[in-house]
């Protein structure tokens, strides 16, 4: 079977949705009468029976697009893999990391002069993680090792390369004109 327009807009539609969709409400959001979406929607129902990754549901009065049953397992394994790739990042390897992308390349010292405390673990963490390596060497004293993001630093925080990374003064925008901030606090305790 063919897709027509109106089978794409409602695949569009329960694609995106959380929730399912009532056919009145898909029929308000297209425009199209509720005759007409119904027998849309029993297209598209037709269309996924044939095998396809995806199957539509019935649930709570309205439609909804779920995993096709039989892909239960091929789905919970590579859910299973996505969060065990979570990163969950502490204040301080936050602004460490954050130090290290707007410095880079940067020595520990140097992080640490920024950020007044020790970072040794910090960075190390941030290495296991894959956002942080090691750059080379600085020609100084000592030597110390050069650190800079990485690739798997862009990717999680959706830039296409380091100088997406918003300007300081853009950022002093945002937190100026944004509501929940508390500008005008004193309690550096937390």
């Amino acid at each position: 079977m063919k897709y027509d327009l109106l089978m794409r807009q409602l695949e569009a539609l329960l694609f995106v949705s959380a929730q399912p969709i009532s056919v009145e409400e898909l029929s308000a959001a297209l425009k199209q009468s509720a005759r007409a979406v119904s027998d849309g929607i029993a297209r598209l129902a037709a269309v996924c029976e044939e095998g396809r990754g995806i199957t539509l549901l019935k649930l709570a009065g309205g439609w909804q697009m779920a995993t096709a049953p039989d892909l239960d397992s091929v789905v919970s394994d590579f859910q299973g893999a996505i969060l065990s790739q979570r990163v969950h990042l502490s204040k301080a390897a936050l602004e460490t990391l954050a130090v290290v992308a707007y410095n880079q390349p940067v020595t520990r010292s140097e992080v640490e002069e920024i950020r007044t405390v020790r970072c040794d673990r910090v960075i190390d963490t941030l290495m296991r993680h894959g956002l942080v390596r090691v750059a080379g060497r600085k020609k100084s004293v000592g030597n110390p090792l050069l650190y800079r993001t990485t690739d798997r630093f862009l990717e999680l925080f959706g830039l296409d390369a380091i100088s997406s990374l918003p300007t300081l003064e853009e950022l002093q925008e945002t937190f100026i004109e944004s509501p929940s901030c508390d500008t005008d606090s004193d309690n550096d305790d937390e």
